[in-house]
C-alpha cells in the first residue's frame, strides 16, 4: 500500500503540493480550527486538568508535522527505494500517525458522547457538560474499539503479517493488561458505580470520615480513575482514587433529609451560674443578630436549643439551625459563633470554663 501511495504522489504533483499546503496551513491556523471544532477555550479554562486549547493545538500541529514527514518520505525516498514498506523510517512514522489519529478520534468521540448523553452543570459563571454513567460507559466502549483497530493497524504496519506473529504481539499486550489490571480496573469500575448509583454528583458538598479526620469538600469532577474534590476549608484541589473513595464513609450534605434544609449543630459550654432561660435568651439574641446580618440561614424555622451535657465545670448546650447554602457551610458556622461571642460579651456571660489539672502527689 505504501509503495502505491509513493508512486501515486510521484505521478501527481498537484496532489502532493495540495496536501503539503493544507498541512502547513493547519499548522499556522491550528488554534482557530480547534476553537471551531472542539469549542471555545472558556469551556476548558474552568479546570486546569482539562485538555486546554494549547494542548490541542500542539497535538494537531504535531500530527501535521508527522504527515509532512510522511509526504516527504514518499516524495523523495520513494523514488529511490523499490519497496517503501520495508523501510524502518516509514514504519515508525506510520505508527506514530496511527497513534495520533487514534488518540484524537477517541477524544473527539468521547466529547461528542458527553455532549449527547451528559448533563449540564453550572461551573462558576459558565455552564459545562459533565459525564454521566451513559456517556462514560459509551466512551469506554468507543475507546476500546478504536484501540483495537489501532492495535491491529500497528501490528500490520510493523510487518507481523502471519497469524502466529500477530497473535503473539496481541497476546503479549493482553498479558501485560492482565498483570496490571489491579492498578486501573478497580478505579474504572468504581467510577462507573459512582456515576450509575448517583452516590455523588458534581457540585455536591460532602463530608468524608477517614479515621479521626473529617474533610469537607465539593465534588468537582468524577474522572475515569479518580475524583477531584475542592476542599472547603483550605480552598485547594485534591484527588482521591475512585476505589478509595468508596471505602470512605461519605456524607452527602447536598442531599437533604428534610425540606427544611441541612440541619447544622453547634455546641457551647456555659457556666453553671447561667440559668437555662438565660442560655436560651443568649442564643436567641445571637440568632436575631444573624438574621439582621443576613447570614445564609433558614430563619423561618426557629432556632432549636438543647441541653447536651451537664459536666463538673460547665453545661454544654447545642443549638440547631437549618441552611440550604451548603457551599457556605464553614463560613456560616464561623459567623454564627462570632455572633454568639459578641452577644455573650454584651450580656456579661463568660464563655470560658476552668480546666482541671491533676497533679501527682
Amino acid at each position: 500500500m505504501t509503495e502505491t501511495i509513493s508512486r501515486y504522489l510521484l505521478q501527481h504533483d498537484g496532489l502532493y503540493y495540495g496536501l503539503l499546503i493544507i498541512n502547513v496551513a493547519l499548522i499556522v491556523f491550528a488554534p482557530w480550527v480547534i476553537r471551531k471544532i472542539v469549542g471555545p477555550a472558556r469551556e476548558w479554562s474552568e479546570n486546569s486538568g482539562e485538555l486546554t486549547e494549547r494542548f490541542w493545538t500542539n497535538v494537531v500541529r504535531g500530527l501535521n508535522v508527522l504527515v509532512i514527514a510522511l509526504l516527504g518520505h514518499f516524495r523523495f525516498f520513494g523514488r529511490y527505494s523499490g519497496d517503501a514498506s520495508d523501510n524502518l523510517g516509514i514504519k515508525v512514522v506510520s505508527i506514530l500517525v496511527v497513534v495520533y489519529l487514534s488518540y484524537l478520534a477517541a477524544t473527539l468521540v468521547a466529547r461528542i458522547l458527553r455532549k449527547r448523553f451528559g448533563k449540564a452543570v453550572q461551573s462558576g459563571a459558565s455552564e459545562r457538560i459533565a459525564d454521566t454513567y451513559a456517556s462514560r460507559i459509551l466512551s469506554l466502549f468507543s475507546t476500546v474499539f478504536i484501540c483495537i483497530i489501532a492495535l491491529i493497524s500497528i501490528v500490520r504496519i510493523a510487518g507481523f503479517s502471519s497469524m502466529l506473529e500477530a497473535g503473539g504481539v496481541i497476546g503479549f499486550i493482553g498479558v501485560m493488561l492482565a498483570l496490571t489490571q489491579g492498578a486501573w480496573a478497580p478505579d474504572i469500575i468504581s467510577g462507573l458505580i459512582i456515576l450509575n448509583t448517583k452516590l455523588l454528583a458534581e457540585r455536591d458538598v460532602i463530608r468524608l470520615n477517614d479515621g479521626n479526620d473529617e474533610l469537607y469538600a465539593i465534588v468537582h469532577r468524577t474522572r475515569a480513575f479518580h475524583t477531584e474534590l475542592l476542599n472547603l476549608v483550605d480552598n485547594h484541589r485534591l484527588m482521591i482514587r475512585n476505589s478509595k473513595l468508596r471505602d470512605h464513609t461519605v456524607h452527602n450534605l447536598s442531599r437533604y433529609a428534610s425540606a427544611k434544609g441541612l440541619r447544622e449543630s453547634l455546641r457551647f459550654k456555659l457556666s453553671h451560674e447561667l440559668s437555662p432561660n438565660g442560655a436560651r435568651a443568649l442564643f436567641e439574641e445571637a440568632f436575631q443578630k444573624a438574621e439582621a446580618d443576613e447570614l445564609p440561614i433558614e430563619f423561618q424555622h426557629p432556632l432549636e436549643v438543647r441541653l447536651q451535657d451537664a459536666g463538673d465545670h460547665a453545661i454544654e448546650w447545642s443549638i440547631h439551625y437549618y441552611t440550604k447554602d451548603e457551599f457556605s457551610l464553614m463560613s456560616t458556622r464561623q459567623a454564627f459563633r462570632e455572633r454568639v461571642l459578641k452577644t455573650a460579651r454584651t450580656q456579661g456571660v463568660d464563655l470560658s470554663t476552668p480546666i482541671t489539672i491533676s497533679q501527682s502527689e
